[in-house]
């Protein structure tokens, strides 16, 4: 593993971390926006970097926009927008040659700083507000992104469960918005989103490459045009605990095969100690092709088209997810629950312990092979106010006993199972 280390600094409310490598060719850059989930933010905030991304002050048209874009030797730059914990975070990404590598008249790193200042800071406007035609087909954007999600029936599933299992927390809230809400936001109303968003959000900017915090605090200071203050931080995560009873949502929609998801709680989030022994929980569970899920599931029983699980470190869930005929719904619920309740009777082979620490390590290695993987990881400290590194994970993985799993999985209950089904009747099938 990496021995390289961040360089951390403040300008304001900017947080600023810069990884000095020089592993990579290029620098590459990540700028974190958080705001707590809220209904009446959530989606102004994801409408926002799509607007953002049409121009700024001194690229107003977006063909000059992404002109600018190939002038730095074709930087590449694009967001993500997505939940961690209870906060909804949209996160910039913007990629450049190192100078070393081109014959460049001005210090490319500069230009990408003032490029991602601008964006976020100093985007086009006419009259005082985002331009109108930006918004209006920004919009169209993002609710044709919202509808393709009926589309993706895997991905409505998992969407829906959560959302059923967390319907009292703002945990519920899609990171994309939502699309009534569209309907509502014009290009003063949004203008208005977006300054109240960038004056209450925590920022965290990431530099990786050949540079230092040294070079990078100036660069960063003439570049983003903040309001004043002092940095914020992220606040824990709500943990929610488990009904006394489970809960079965089933919902008709026009499906031929059925998506069966389950949400668990596990009270266990990214900071806790237990947290490497719920990432070998979840290993062992069904994040992999040897995991419980995929081999009683899908492999003995044949019940499954695909049966994994996923683990959200930072809000203590863990979700299993699977797609089956629909007649099997019984069978499906009765083998996974008997997986469950097999980890908490701590029946965990060695070998598949082996197995799980193995893909564990390898995950953990091929992140120093890319430059924004780095940033994320060491953005999820940041997030849980730890300071765990890849040399820290991996050894506290390696030091995972299958009763320290079996007693991480004396805490993981059953919350919530969502069943996706045809329209059609019938019985033993979810209803």
């Amino acid at each position: 593993m990496s021995t390289e280390n961040f360089q951390r600094g403040r300008l304001g409310r900017l947080r600023l971390h810069v990884l000095p490598t020089k592993r990579f060719k290029t620098f590459a850059l990540s700028l974190f926006v958080g705001i707590p989930l809220t209904e009446s933010r959530v989606t102004p905030v994801a409408l926002t970097p799509f607007v953002l991304r049409r121009g700024t002050a001194s690229y107003p048209e977006t063909i000059s926009f992404r002109e600018r874009l190939d002038d730095l030797y074709g930087a590449g730059f694009g967001f993500d927008i997505y939940k961690r914990g209870d906060f909804q975070i949209v996160q910039f990404k913007l990629d450049i040659i190192n100078d070393r590598f081109v014959s460049s008249r001005q210090p490319l790193l500069k230009e990408a700083v003032d490029f991602l200042g601008e964006v976020l800071t100093s985007p086009a406007l006419e009259e005082g507000r985002f331009r109108s035609r930006y918004v209006e087909a920004e919009k169209t954007t993002v609710r044709k992104r919202i509808e393709a999600i009926v589309n993706d029936k895997i991905r409505y599933a998992a969407e829906r469960c959560v959302e059923e299992m967390c319907k009292d927390e703002p945990y519920r809230l899609p990171a994309l918005g939502r699309k009534d809400d569209l309907d509502g936001l014009d290009a003063e109303k949004l203008y208005e989103a977006y300054r109240n968003w960038l004056n209450d959000a925590v920022l965290d900017l990431y530099v990786s490459g050949d540079t230092t915090l040294e070079e990078v605090e100036p660069l960063a200071e003439a570049a983003f045009k903040l309001s004043g203050g002092s940095p914020s931080s992220y606040a824990p995560p709500r943990l929610r605990k488990a009904r006394n009873e489970p809960q079965t949502v089933v919902e008709r929609l026009d499906v031929g095969q059925g998506k069966l998801n389950m949400g668990l709680t596990t009270g266990i989030s990214f900071g806790d100690e237990r947290y490497p022994a719920l990432l070998m929980y979840n290993g062992l569970l069904g994040a992999f092709p040897h995991s419980k899920l995929f081999v009683n599931v899908r492999e003995k029983a044949s019940l499954a088209y695909y049966a994994s699980s996923r683990l959200d470190g930072h809000k203590g869930l863990l979700t299993i997810q699977s797609g089956i005929e629909i007649g099997n719904y019984e069978k499906a619920v009765g083998i996974i629950r008997e997986q469950l309740a097999s980890m908490r009777r701590g029946e965990i082979g060695e070998a598949d312990l082996l197995r799980t620490k193995a893909m564990l390590a390898n995950q953990l290695r091929e992140l120093q092979d890319s430059a924004f993987e780095r940033i994320s990881f060491d953005f999820n400290n940041v997030l849980a106010g730890t300071d765990r590194n890849g040399d820290s994970l991996l050894e506290e993985l390696e030091a995972v006993t299958p009763e320290r799993v079996a007693e991480v999985a004396q805490s993981v209950e059953l919350d919530t199972i969502y069943f996706l089904r045809d329209r059609k009747g019938g019985s033993g099938d979810g209803d």
